[in-house]
């Protein structure tokens, strides 16, 4: 039935505007403004995500997008520089001083977007 379906994801977030400069912005993804107050981030390969705005939001508790990039300790450095603010984590996943997960899997950091959505980088193998 879904075969040949391209299917997205989305989430919610409490300011729309906010989310658009952050995600255009501090992550350099490109944001396109849609009918009904939607944002869609395109992505290569005709990927898309929405984002719609909810008067009663509640930040997701897990990851709701990841990106892959080819160095994490470079992506982190650079976020940092602008402003982004990496989780920290102990238990069970520990992180370090910069908020990198360097023990389980591929590296891995965490970060929120201005509604507190989880989002992170993650070392793309």
């Amino acid at each position: 039935m879904f075969t040949n379906t391209k299917a997205f994801g989305g989430f919610s977030v409490d300011d729309l505007h906010e989310a658009k400069i952050f995600y255009r912005e501090i992550l350099g993804v490109e944001v396109e403004k849609l009918p009904m107050g939607i944002l869609c981030l395109k992505f290569p390969d005709d990927n898309q995500i929405m984002i719609y705005p909810k008067t009663n939001h509640q930040p997701a508790t897990f990851t709701v997008l990841n990106f892959p990039v080819k160095d994490v300790e470079k992506a982190v450095d650079e976020l940092i520089a602008k402003g982004v603010v990496f989780e920290q984590y102990q238990d069970p996943i520990k992180t370090d001083e910069k908020g990198i997960c360097r023990n389980s899997g591929p590296l891995i950091a965490w970060f929120k977007d201005p509604a507190g959505n989880i989002l992170s980088i993650l070392e793309d193998i």
